[in-house]
Protein backbone atom coordinates (compact mmCIF):
# COMPACT_ATOMS: atom_id res chain seq x y z
CA UNK A 1 0.00 0.00 0.00
CA UNK A 2 2.93 2.35 0.58
CA UNK A 3 3.85 2.17 -3.09
CA UNK A 4 0.35 3.30 -4.06
CA UNK A 5 0.65 6.32 -1.77
CA UNK A 6 4.02 7.21 -3.29
CA UNK A 7 2.63 6.99 -6.83
CA UNK A 8 -0.43 9.06 -5.87
CA UNK A 9 1.76 11.74 -4.27
CA UNK A 10 4.04 11.85 -7.31
CA UNK A 11 1.06 12.17 -9.65
CA UNK A 12 -0.22 15.08 -7.55
CA UNK A 13 3.19 16.76 -7.82
CA UNK A 14 3.06 16.43 -11.61
CA UNK A 15 -0.44 17.92 -11.64
CA UNK A 16 0.80 20.84 -9.51
CA UNK A 17 3.71 21.31 -11.90
CA UNK A 18 1.46 21.72 -14.96
CA UNK A 19 -1.51 23.45 -13.28
CA UNK A 20 -0.48 26.88 -14.54
CA UNK A 21 -0.88 25.77 -18.14
CA UNK A 22 -4.67 25.80 -17.74
CA UNK A 23 -6.55 29.11 -17.75
CA UNK A 24 -9.16 28.03 -15.18
CA UNK A 25 -9.20 25.82 -12.10
CA UNK A 26 -12.09 23.68 -13.38
CA UNK A 27 -10.02 22.78 -16.45
CA UNK A 28 -7.13 21.71 -14.20
CA UNK A 29 -9.45 19.48 -12.18
CA UNK A 30 -10.96 17.99 -15.31
CA UNK A 31 -7.51 17.30 -16.73
CA UNK A 32 -6.56 15.58 -13.47
CA UNK A 33 -9.74 13.48 -13.51
CA UNK A 34 -9.13 12.53 -17.14
CA UNK A 35 -5.51 11.49 -16.57
CA UNK A 36 -6.43 9.52 -13.45
CA UNK A 37 -9.11 7.73 -15.44
CA UNK A 38 -6.67 6.92 -18.24
CA UNK A 39 -4.23 5.50 -15.69
CA UNK A 40 -6.98 3.64 -13.83
CA UNK A 41 -8.06 0.05 -14.00
CA UNK A 42 -11.04 0.47 -16.31
CA UNK A 43 -10.75 -1.75 -19.36
CA UNK A 44 -12.51 0.80 -21.56
CA UNK A 45 -11.15 4.31 -21.86
CA UNK A 46 -13.83 6.23 -23.75
CA UNK A 47 -15.36 9.54 -22.69
CA UNK A 48 -18.38 7.99 -21.02
CA UNK A 49 -16.30 5.49 -19.04
CA UNK A 50 -13.82 8.14 -17.91
CA UNK A 51 -16.63 10.49 -16.88
CA UNK A 52 -18.39 7.73 -14.95
CA UNK A 53 -15.17 6.74 -13.20
CA UNK A 54 -14.54 10.39 -12.22
CA UNK A 55 -18.08 10.84 -10.93
CA UNK A 56 -19.26 13.13 -13.71
CA UNK A 57 -22.78 12.71 -15.07
CA UNK A 58 -21.71 13.01 -18.72
CA UNK A 59 -18.46 13.29 -20.68
CA UNK A 60 -19.30 16.87 -21.72
CA UNK A 61 -16.67 18.40 -19.44
CA UNK A 62 -13.91 16.19 -20.83
CA UNK A 63 -15.04 16.96 -24.37
CA UNK A 64 -14.99 20.72 -23.66
CA UNK A 65 -11.52 20.39 -22.15
CA UNK A 66 -10.19 18.68 -25.26
CA UNK A 67 -12.15 20.63 -27.89
CA UNK A 68 -12.38 24.20 -26.65
CA UNK A 69 -10.62 24.51 -23.30
CA UNK A 70 -7.99 27.23 -23.05
CA UNK A 71 -4.64 25.67 -22.21
CA UNK A 72 -1.13 25.83 -23.56
CA UNK A 73 -0.67 22.50 -25.31
CA UNK A 74 2.95 23.07 -26.31
CA UNK A 75 4.01 24.26 -22.86
CA UNK A 76 2.23 21.31 -21.23
CA UNK A 77 4.04 18.93 -23.56
CA UNK A 78 7.35 20.57 -22.69
CA UNK A 79 6.61 20.35 -18.96
CA UNK A 80 5.85 16.64 -19.21
CA UNK A 81 8.92 16.02 -21.38
CA UNK A 82 11.13 17.86 -18.87
CA UNK A 83 9.61 15.90 -15.98
CA UNK A 84 10.25 12.57 -17.72
CA UNK A 85 13.84 13.59 -18.55
CA UNK A 86 14.44 14.53 -14.91
CA UNK A 87 13.10 11.18 -13.73
CA UNK A 88 15.11 9.15 -16.24
CA UNK A 89 18.34 11.00 -15.57
CA UNK A 90 21.11 11.99 -17.95
CA UNK A 91 21.48 8.50 -19.40
CA UNK A 92 17.76 8.11 -20.06
CA UNK A 93 17.33 4.92 -18.06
Amino acid sequence: MTEVAVWAAELESVFARVAGRFARADLRWRMRDCVRGLLGRSTRKNGWQLAEWAGHRTPDGFQRLLNSGVWDVDALRDDVRDYVAEQLGPDGC
